[in-house]
């Protein structure tokens, strides 16, 4: 039989999970897990996104990734001329391919997982 693999757990994650800083001066996205060590060639990643007002960020998708918004808002935008003015409880999908801006007025928390 073979051993028991254990899940994992983080306490509180959404209060207590702090994501580093990514891109320019109010930008912070950090894993809170993933499963890139256990399964290299198709891991799923999950993890906080926020936003500082400030600075917006462009990005570039090279992975699929379902996002939900926790807290605060964001103003979200593609390059086909789409814009939304995402509160909590909005859910977006991003293709792998898709550019797509983030701004906020405030702030904004979200959720991520990706593959």
């Amino acid at each position: 039989m073979a051993d028991p693999i254990p899940f994992k757990y983080h306490a509180k994650a959404q209060s207590t999970f702090k994501p580093p800083l990514i891109a320019n001066e109010n930008a912070f996205l950090g894993d809170v897990f993933s499963s890139e060590s256990n399964d290299p060639e198709k891991p799923v990643s999950c993890g906080f996104y926020r936003l500082e007002k400030g600075t917006p960020l462009v990005y570039t998708y090279t992975y699929h990734e379902m996002k939900i918004i926790l807290e605060g808002e964001f103003e979200i935008s593609d390059g086909t001329g789409q814009k939304v003015k995402a509160t909590a409880g909005d859910v977006f999908h991003f293709p792998k391919g898709a550019t797509i801006t983030f701004t906020t007025p405030s702030y904004g928390l979200a959720f991520y997982v990706s593959l």
